[in-house]
């Protein structure tokens, strides 16, 4: 009864609380991605936001370097060891419920001025058990279980950063990939005008060397575009090369216009959205830990109880022959007195820490919610663009191809015209192809902010 009294009495102090979300602020904070002021008000949780990374990337060599990655990337691997590491702790912490024995027997052989030996020993066991009254090896506990959870997130975060960063930089070999394809055809294009106009100025009458030289300069140009292409290609794979735990070697990969990404972008709406969000989660796993800890601070304040219990079989000194069983019991308690101070501190120290880390959640959840509102932004941004660079383009061509034709049946039509004309298309294939890349960087991203998916 009196145990019963002390532990309501404790739990009403605080002592045995267990942790519950604190409120947070998370009301808009994704924005809509076509209203400038409108937030995001979304009913859907079920969609993009929880489909695994296989659906979202289905590109088979793209899931064959992402599987590789989850295998031999060194970071995740030192993630799962950290895992490992924690979760001993938190068999070390529960442990600590259980007495301690310990088994230490002794044997001494005496004898005075030359008499005969006299034979004494003692074969003792003793168990130690800290009475966990006042809640210390609890909440340490909890912290330790805390701490556990913590850690697993940290490896999700691992691993999701793992699969987008192979995701990224596969996406980025194939729009490069694209680019040298649209570059060489540029190329053989600027190598037919230099070459119609060498004929020109040495076949008709008003075709200055200047023309000729421009016409020239041009295709080297072009020329020293593809070689910057083509050492990006090899520094990307290089990068993948190590992402995947692999030396730097060609990638095989897919082409650009053949991949197929997820169309389907609702996000969810409110904290729900970042249900798989495993750093968000990670920062509240950490204020729960600081919210042991600080219980673990107060419990200082507390007596600590230990009963211990000794049973040995001993001749006493050699005064008992045959040997006797020998048993005794011992309870103490240490009340903190001049420590006061320092456990004053502690616990102060300790409430700052909570703090520290509820601010972090707080920061993590709206970080969270601002990178899935740049996601989505971008994504609608980007296929509104895509389309305006393929009319352009279309329109580009166009204009290259009269230039063209007026250049070799006009003297009207300068060599300028010709060479800015595809200059300008050029320009406009490249940015074209970028602006398809940066649209499935935003899935890539949108993916990342979200969490990963479903696991």
């Amino acid at each position: 009864m009196v145990y019963m009294s002390a532990a309501l009495l404790l739990s009403s102090c605080g002592l045995y609380n267990k942790y519950e979300r604190p409120d947070v602020n998370a009301e808009g904070i994704v924005r809509d991605p076509v209203s400038l002021t409108d937030t995001l008000n979304v009913t859907d949780t079920t969609s993009f936001g929880n489909m695994p990374w296989r659906s979202v990337f289905t590109d088979p060599q793209l899931q064959a370097l992402i599987e590789q990655g989850l295998e031999n990337n060194p970071d995740l691997l030192n993630a799962a060891q950290n895992v490992k590491m924690v979760n001993e702790a938190l068999k070390i912490a529960k442990l600590a419920f259980l007495p301690s024995v310990v088994f230490s027997p002794q044997g001494t052989l005496t004898s005075f001025d030359g008499a005969a030996a006299t034979k004494s020993y003692t074969l003792p066991v003793s168990a130690s058990w800290n009475v966990d009254l006042f809640g210390n090896l609890l909440s340490v506990k909890r912290s330790a279980q805390m701490q556990l959870l913590a850690t697993k997130d940290y490896q999700t975060v691992v691993k999701c950063n793992i699969i987008s960063g192979i995701a990224n930089l596969y996406y980025t070999l194939l729009m490069l990939d694209r680019q040298v394809e649209i570059i060489t055809d540029m190329e053989q294009l600027t190598k037919e005008t230099w070459d119609k106009m060498k004929f020109m100025h040495e076949n008709r009458i008003g075709y200055r060397s200047t023309a000729v030289q421009s016409a020239e300069a041009a295709y080297y140009s072009v020329q020293s575009q593809k070689v910057d292409m083509l050492r990006q290609i090899r520094e990307m794979e290089n990068s993948l090369s190590l992402l995947v735990g692999q030396s730097g070697q060609t990638i095989r990969r897919g082409r650009l216009d053949n991949q197929s990404l997820p169309s389907s972008l609702a996000a969810g709406v409110g904290i729900q959205l970042l249900n798989n969000r495993a750093d968000v989660h990670y920062a509240e796993m950490s204020l729960a830990q600081c919210f042991y800890d600080v219980e673990t601070a107060r419990s200082r304040f507390y007596p600590s109880i230990t009963v211990t219990g000794t049973a040995a079989f001993t001749n006493n000194n050699g005064m008992v022959n045959p040997g006797k069983m020998l048993l005794s019991a011992v309870g103490s308690l240490v009340q903190p007195i001049f420590q006061h101070g320092q456990i004053v501190a502690g616990l102060k120290v300790a409430k700052a820490k909570y703090e520290q880390a509820f601010n972090n959640w707080q920061n993590a959840v709206l970080k969270a919610g601002n990178e899935v509102s740049n996601a989505l932004v971008g994504y609608n941004s980007y296929s509104e663009k895509s389309d305006l660079d393929t009319k352009r383009v279309n329109v580009l061509k166009q204009n290259v191809e009269d230039t063209r034709k007026l250049m070799e049946s006009s003297s009207n039509t300068t060599y300028l015209e010709v060479i800015s004309a595809q200059s300008n298309l050029l320009n406009a294939e490249i940015s074209q192809v970028q602006d398809q890349f940066y649209k499935m960087q935003s899935v890539v991203n949108l993916y990342q902010a979200l969490g990963g998916g479903a696991k």
